[in-house]
């Protein structure tokens, strides 16, 4: 299955955005989007576009006169007295919305202490969460949420842990040579979704995109069963679209 997907840029989106939230968090009686392109130096289609997803996610609201001001989500997430309690429930609304507007079963994962861990994800009836049959964290190598983690290791953390983790064979289709993993790794886009054709479990593939927040190394993912494989172009697209909340979410 030859899948080619167009290259876009979720890290730029939540730093764009990010520049948006602290001019906005300067004027707490509100700013106007004129004033916000004047003091962001973004041009107005991608300041509209930023503007309607930051409204979308509760960062900003926009008062009776227009302007903008800080939102209810952005106040409970820097204010918090949980603030991990309060990610986490963000970071589940996110995931749920993104489960409905792509049609798949969506995964947040992290890469922590050398290991691959799911931490959250949304399934639901017509969307199907992967059966783990193997493991995540012994399984890197053959699924989607492992191979997009392992690349944005180095080359030595990423020998490190595949030294730890042996590439047991799941299906005909699973990588078993460290020399062939290592080299599609190093030669991964990092705009482009990793994919996982079959790899883990027949029946099944997925999609990956990164996440990476400063030091943290994380991505989200998507999986469909075969029937549907032909929609993992387009559901892959779309996750690696629609990203930069979830980058937000971490960053801030």
């Amino acid at each position: 299955m030859a899948l080619m997907h167009e290259p876009t840029t979720p890290n730029h989106s939540a730093q764009d955005a990010l520049r948006v939230l602290e001019t906005v968090a300067r004027h707490p009686a509100g700013v106007t989007d004129t004033e916000l392109g004047r003091r962001t130096r973004l041009e107005p289609e991608r300041l509209t576009t930023l503007l309607r997803m930051l409204r979308r996610e509760g960062y900003v609201e926009q008062i009776a006169d227009g302007a903008y001001v800080t939102g209810a989500t952005l106040r409970r997430l820097t204010s918090a007295h949980d603030r991990e309690r309060a990610l986490r429930e963000k970071l589940q609304h996110t995931l749920d919305r993104l489960r409905d507007s792509v049609g798949a079963a969506v995964y947040m994962s992290r890469y922590v202490d050398g290991e691959v861990r799911v931490t959250q994800y949304a399934a639901g009836p017509g969307t199907p969460a992967v059966n783990e049959w193997v493991d995540f964290r012994c399984s890197a190598h053959a699924t989607a949420v492992g191979k997009s983690l392992l690349t944005q290791l180095d080359h030595n953390g990423r020998r490190d842990h595949l030294s730890r983790y042996k590439m047991a064979r799941l299906t005909s289709r699973t990588i078993t040579s460290d020399k062939l993993l290592l080299s599609r790794l190093e030669s991964q886009p990092p705009t482009v979704p990793v994919l996982d054709l079959q790899e883990y479990a027949i029946g099944t593939v997925c999609a990956a995109v990164p996440i990476t927040a400063g030091s943290s190394v994380g991505c989200l993912a998507l999986s469909l069963p075969l029937e549907h494989a032909y929609r993992l172009r387009r559901a892959a697209d779309a996750l690696n679209r629609s990203a930069a909340p979830v980058l937000l979410s971490l960053a801030l």
